[in-house]
C-alpha cells in the first residue's frame, strides 16, 4: 500500500461568506412632490374631489414609473458588472485550451529544491508522472528509488513540488543518487510523443558547433517545440541560450559517431536530448550493441545495474540476439542499453530493457566506480551481460534507397584489387567508380555501366538503376510496355515499381518466388543490341532472416539476373475495446478482442502460440495458448480466428493480483499463402485455431520466430481515480523488426471536453441576459411614452 503524506497546503481554511456580511446596495429615496390644494379651496365639492382623484392618479402613476426606472438602473447596473467578469473568464477557459501539450523534461541524478506539497511512497515512475500531470499546480516530481537486495520490492519516493528553482536559469542543481527529476512543460505542437517524457536535460552544458539550424525564440518551451516539429533534419539535440534567446537545433547528440562530440561548459545554457525519437531515428547510421567502457567484470557490473537503474521494462526471451531486437524496436521510451540473463531452470532468459546508459550520468562512466552500499550476494542467479547501444558510422546513405546490391562481375573484382593496391584517391569510400568494359555484362558497347539493385517489399519489387552517364530512354516490363513502364529523360538515377499481383506488370509467382523481366531501351520504338535485360526475383521466405542478393549472367551476356529475399512484413498485437477502439486501461470483466495483424495484400499468412500472460514483474505467468496454437483455459482466453491477414481472440479482461499491468507474449510465424488451423480437442467437440503453419512450408530454425509483447493496464471493480491512466497512453509492444506505425488523432480528453462545455455555457448566459437587458429597455422606453 502506498503512503501519503500531505502538507498544510492541503488544510486552508474555507472562506465562507454569508449575504448578511455583504454591503447593501444603495437605492435612490425619492420624495414625492408636495403638492397644496389651498388654492381650489374656491372650487365647489364635487369638482374638488374630481380634481383631487386626478391627483391621486398622477401621484400613483408617477410613483409606479418611478420603482420601474429604478428597477431597470438596477438592472443595467447588474449588467455592467457581470460583463465583464464573464469575459475574462471566458478568456482564461481559451487561454488553458491553447497553452499546449503537458510533457516533462526529465534530469538525471540531479535535484533542485521546491517547495514539496504532496509526498507519496512505493509507487511508480508511470503513477509519480502521472499525478504531477493531472495536478495543475504541480511543477516538478522528484523521483527516488533504493533497491534492496535482500527484499523483493524496490522503494520509491515519489514529491511534487508546486514551486521549483528548476526553472530558473541560474539555479544550481544538486546530485542525487538514484533520482530523476522531472520538470513540467506546455510545449504547444502537435508533435509531442506519448511518453512518460520528452526530453533529457544536462543544465550548464552545449554541444559546441555541430547545429543545423539557429533560431530565436521566445522561451524554452518555444525551442523544444520548434525541435520536435523540424521537419528538414531528424533534430537529435536543442540548446537554448536564456540570455540571448537562442535556439540551436542539431541532427547530432552526444552520441553521434564520426564528429567530434565535446560538451563544454555553458553557463546559462542548456542542452536537451530528443526523447520522442522513434527506434529508426535515433542513430543516424546502424545501430550496434558493446559492452560498455567501464572498468568492472561483468560480475560487478551487472549487480550494479540491478542497484541504481530502474527498470523500465522486462520481457522474457529465448536467446541474446532476441533480446536486442527487442531494444532496438521498444517503442514506448529510447531504449539505450539491456541486461542479458539466462535462465537455466526455465530454459528462458530475462531481457531488461533500460533508457540509461553510461553517458547519461553527470558523471559518465565514473559513475560506476562509486561502491555499491551492499555487499555482493550469492543468489544462485546467472551474473548475465550488459551491452549498450552504440550508433555506428553509416556508410551506405550515399548509395541507399536500395537494399541489396550486385555482385560485382570478375572484371570489375579485378580493377577493384587493383585499385586497392594503389595509393588511395580522393574517391569517397562509399562510391563505386564506374569502368567502361566492353567485356563486363554490366557495361554496353557505348562504355555506359548499370548498376542494378532491387527491393522487395510486401506488394511491390522496386528495381533501381544507376548509370555512368545520362540515361535517355525508357524502362518497362517485358510484355506490358504500355501498362508498366517508366520515361527516363536524361538522368542517372530512376527506377521502376513492379506490382506484385494484377496483370499490369505480368510478375509471375510459384512457391513464394516472384519472378519478372525488365527491359531498359534506349530506343522509345524498337529495341537494339545495346539494350539490357535483366530478370529479378523476389523470395518471400517465412522467416525475415535471411536476406540474400546476387547477379549471375544467364543466356547470353545482355540478360543478368537480379535477386533478394524481403523482410516480411511486421506483426503488430492490437487489443480493442467493445466499440472497436484501442485500449491502453481497462477493468476486469471488460469484453475485449486480441488482435495480431499484419499489413493487408501480402503473400503472408500468420500463426501464433506459445501466447503467455504475465504481470509487469514476470513473476507470474499464465499461459493462455500453448505451444500447438490451441488455448490452455477456453473460458480465459478463447482460440484464435482468422479474421482477414489478421488473428483475433475475444475474451474478458483478466489481470494478476500483485500488479495492474499485464503484458501479453505471443510467438508468430508465417506462411506463404493462408497458414492451415490446428484442431484443438475441447472435451468433446474438435474445433479449429490458427495455431500452426503450413505443412508445404516447414519451418526448421525455431528461432525464426518473432515474440510480440503488448501491455494494458486492468484495474479493479472500484478503482475510480484513473484519470492519470488515461493520459498516458500505457501501451507497451515491441518486435523483433522495424515497424512503422501511423499515428491517429487523439480524441479530445475530459477537461477539454468540461473546458469547453463551460464556455458555451457562459457565453449563452450572456446571450440571454444581453437579450433581456435590451427587452426591458424597450419596455420601459414605451412606459414613459
Amino acid at each position: 500500500m502506498s503512503k501519503i503524506s500531505k502538507a498544510p497546503f492541503f488544510q486552508r481554511p474555507r472562506l465562507n461568506t454569508s449575504v448578511a456580511d455583504k454591503p447593501a446596495i444603495p437605492t435612490r429615496n425619492q420624495t414625492a412632490p408636495a403638492w397644496s390644494f389651498s388654492s381650489l379651496s374656491s372650487l365647489g365639492v364635487g369638482r374638488r374631489s374630481r380634481c383631487q382623484a386626478k391627483l391621486s392618479r398622477g401621484l400613483a402613476v408617477g410613483r409606479n414609473l418611478s420603482t420601474r426606472h429604478n428597477i431597470a438602473s438596477s438592472h443595467c447596473r447588474r449588467m455592467g458588472s457581470l460583463r465583464p467578469l464573464l469575459i475574462c473568464l471566458a478568456l482564461y477557459l481559451i487561454a488553458n485550451l491553447c497553452q499546449g501539450k503537458v510533457t516533462f523534461e526529465k534530469l538525471t541524478n540531479q535535484d533542485y529544491s521546491g517547495s514539496v506539497y504532496y509526498t507519496v511512497w512505493n509507487v511508480s515512475l508511470y503513477e509519480c508522472l502521472g499525478w504531477c500531470r493531472d495536478e495543475s499546480e504541480c511543477a516538478a516530481a522528484a523521483f527516488s528509488f533504493v533497491v534492496n537486495p535482500l527484499t523483493p520490492n524496490q522503494e520509491t519516493t515519489c514529491q511534487l513540488q508546486n514551486e521549483t528553482q528548476a526553472n530558473r536559469p541560474t539555479a544550481l542543481s544538486q546530485r542525487s543518487v538514484n533520482t530523476y527529476f522531472m520538470v513540467k512543460l506546455h510545449l504547444r505542437t502537435d508533435s509531442v510523443c506519448n511518453r512518460l517524457w520528452s526530453f533529457e536535460r544536462v543544465p550548464n552544458q552545449s554541444l559546441r558547433g555541430l547545429e543545423n539550424a539557429i533560431i530565436f525564440t521566445s522561451n524554452k518551451e518555444a525551442c523544444l517545440s520548434a525541435c520536435l516539429a523540424e521537419v528538414r533534419f531528424v533534430c537529435r539535440s536543442v540548446e537554448f541560450n536564456y540570455v540571448t534567446k537562442e535556439c540551436r537545433l542539431s541532427e547530432f547528440d552526444r552520441r553521434s559517431p564520426g564528429v567530434y562530440v565535446h560538451m563544454v561548459e555553458s553557463q546559462g545554457v542548456d542542452y536537451f536530448e530528443n526523447a520522442c525519437l522513434q527506434p529508426d531515428k535515433v542513430c543516424r547510421g546502424p545501430k550496434n550493441y558493446g559492452y560498455a567502457p567501464v572498468n568492472l567484470p561483468q560480475t560487478s557490473l551487472t549487480y550494479y545495474i540491478d542497484l541504481n537503474y530502474y527498470l523500465d521494462k522486462q520481457i522474457l526471451v529465448n536467446t541474446r540476439q532476441e533480446c536486442l531486437q527487442q531494444c532496438s524496436l521498444e517503442r514506448e521510451f529510447v531504449c539505450r542499453s539491456v541486461l542479458f540473463r539466462a535462465e537455466p531452470r526455465t530454459k528462458k532468459a530475462i531481457c531488461k530493457l533500460f533508457h540509461l546508459d553510461h553517458i547519461m550520468f553527470p558523471d559518465g562512466a565514473e559513475t560506476f566506480a562509486t561502491p555499491n552500499p551492499f555487499p555482493l550476494l550469492d543468489t544462485g542467479d546467472s551474473t548475465g551481460v550488459y551491452l549498450e547501444a552504440i550508433c555506428a558510422n553509416d556508410t551506405s546513405k550515399r548509395n541507399k534507397p536500395s537494399k541489396g546490391n550486385i555482385n560485382l562481375s570478375m572484371s570489375q573484382q579485378q580493377q577493384q584489387q587493383q585499385q586497392k593496391q594503389q595509393p588511395p584517391q580522393s574517391l569517397s569510400p562509399t562510391t563505386v567508380p564506374f569502368f567502361p568494359n566492353t567485356q563486363d555484362p554490366s557495361c554496353d558497347v557505348y562504355g555506359v555501366c548499370y548498376d542494378v539493385s532491387i527491393q522487395c517489399t510486401d506488394s511491390k519489387i522496386i528495381v533501381y538503376v544507376k548509370t555512368n552517364r545520362h540515361f535517355h530512354g525508357r524502362i518497362y516490363a517485358l510484355g506490358r510496355s504500355e501498362t508498366c513502364h517508366a520515361n527516363v529523360l536524361n538522368s542517372n538515377q530512376f527506377r521502376l515499381d513492379l506490382s506484385l499481383s494484377g496483370q499490369d506488370c505480368n510478375t509471375q509467382s510459384m512457391g513464394g518466388v516472384y519472378t519478372n523481366t525488365v527491359v531498359l531501351q534506349h530506343h522509345n520504338v524498337v529495341m537494339t543490341r545495346t539494350d539490357k535485360v535483366y530478370n529479378v526475383r523476389c523470395t518471400y521466405e517465412v522467416t525475415s532472416r535471411n536476406i540474400s542478393f546476387g547477379m549471375m549472367p544467364i543466356r547470353d551476356p545482355d540478360t543478368m539476373q537480379v535477386t533478394a529475399s524481403p523482410e516480411a512484413p511486421l506483426p503488430k498485437i492490437v487489443i480493442l475495446g467493445i466499440e472497436g477502439r484501442e485500449a491502453n486501461t481497462v477493468r476486469i470483466g471488460d469484453k475485449l478482442t486480441f488482435r495480431i495483424e499484419i499489413p493487408e495484400g501480402t503473400p503472408y499468412g500468420i500463426f501464433a502460440r506459445s501466447c503467455v500472460a504475465m504481470a509487469k514483474d514476470a513473476r507470474s505467468v499464465f499461459e493462455v495458448i500453448d505451444d500447438r496454437g490451441c488455448p490452455v483455459d477456453a473460458n480465459i482466453f478463447p482460440r484464435f480466428r482468422e479474421i482477414g491477414s489478421s488473428l483475433e481472440s475475444s475474451y474478458e479482461a483478466f489481470r494478476f493480483t500483485e500488479s495492474y499491468g499485464v503484458i501479453f507474449q505471443c510467438n508468430v510465424k508465417y506462411c506463404i499463402g493462408k497458414c492451415e488451423p490446428v484442431n484443438c480437442g475441447i472435451g468433446m467437440e474438435k474445433t479449429s485455431s490458427w495455431g500452426r503453419k503450413r505443412r508445404s512450408q516447414p519451418i526448421e530454425k525455431e528461432d525464426s520466430e518473432m515474440t510480440l509483447s503488448h501491455e494494458i493496464l486492468v484495474l479493479d471493480f472500484g478503482d475510480e481515480s484513473v484519470s492519470s491512466m488515461r493520459d498516458v497512453n500505457s501501451v507497451n509492444e515491441s518486435t523483433h523488426y522495424k515497424e512503422s506505425v501511423l499515428m491517429m488523432d487523439s480524441c479530445a480528453s475530459k477537461t477539454s471536453l468540461m473546458a469547453l462545455s463551460v464556455t458555451s455555457a457562459l457565453l449563452l448566459v450572456f446571450y440571454i441576459c444581453t437579450v433581456a437587458y435590451f427587452v426591458a429597455q424597450r419596455r420601459v422606453t414605451k412606459e414613459f411614452r
